[in-house]
């Protein structure tokens, strides 16, 4: 958990401070030089219109985690909500709750976002909707599975006798319950997002150029893998690397906060 939590801070230092680190225009061209090899000038070289690839990494990563982290609240906070609604109050609102979740889970969670995105347009609000959307699911099935079980708890039949209002119940009593697994399946969930959202903008339907991305990097750079490799090279590996490290601290938070594993 350490190595992957240091890991992500390093790089959200990095594409926090990218103004600073690098002093080329994310988005300026530069015909003087294009696909140049990395040098000391440009320590990941350039793409086919001379900008800087270090720059256009570190401005990328601001919207490609800035997707990954939108979009996992976006699911995270609707998710919860229905998840509450259908596990605590069950019949026709769990019925109709977990329909509409089988008819989402009917569809791969890259298949959803691309449709949604497909029918709202290409933009950064869209494509945060859209992932956000297609993981709704997964917070909705954790949480209704575990309020299923709370809500028989001795405690929170005490709430009820002793008149706490539905709301108070859900909120005091039950959602702190359920904070533990929610936090590791969001940290996990942001790695799934960042994917699902560079994928989108790798196939065109995400971030446009010449907006800097990782995925739409990756797109521009598919047509040099043979002569300028760097070019698909570095965004990738920012992509990997970062799913890595929040993979890392998702598992390290797994074992810290599952009560069976600290037994």
């Amino acid at each position: 958990m350490l190595a992957g939590g240091l890991l992500l801070l390093a790089i959200g230092f990095a594409v926090a401070l990218a103004p600073l680190v690098s002093p080329y225009s994310p988005i300026e061209t530069n015909q003087r030089s294009p696909l140049a090899a990395p040098s000391k000038a440009h320590l990941m070289g350039t793409d086919r219109f001379g900008r800087d690839i270090l720059t256009r990494v570190l401005w990328g990563g601001r919207l490609s985690l800035l997707v990954g982290i939108v979009s996992v609240a976006i699911g995270a906070v609707a998710g919860v909500t229905l998840g509450l609604v259908a596990g605590y109050h069950g019949r026709i609102a769990d019925t109709l709750i977990m329909r509409f979740v089988d008819l989402l889970l009917s569809f791969p969670s890259i298949l959803l976002a691309l449709a949604i995105v497909a029918t709202l347009g290409s933009s950064l609000i869209n494509l945060m909707i859209a992932v956000g959307i297609s993981s709704v699911p997964n917070y909705v099935r954790v949480t209704r599975g575990m309020v299923l079980s709370l809500k028989e708890q001795e405690f929170v039949l005490a709430a009820r006798v002793a008149g706490s209002a539905t709301a108070r119940i859900i909120m005091r009593h039950v959602l702190p319950n359920v904070v533990s697994p929610l936090i590791v399946l969001t940290t996990l969930g942001t790695a799934g997002a960042i994917i699902i959202g560079s994928t989108l903008s790798f196939l065109g339907l995400g971030i446009q150029p010449p907006t800097p991305e990782w995925g739409n990097m990756l797109a521009d750079g598919r047509e040099f893998l043979a002569d300028a490799w760097w070019v698909a090279f570095f965004p990738g590996l920012a992509i990997m690397l970062s799913v890595f490290a929040i993979n890392l601290l998702g598992d390290g938070l797994h074992d810290v906060l599952d009560p069976h594993i600290r037994l």
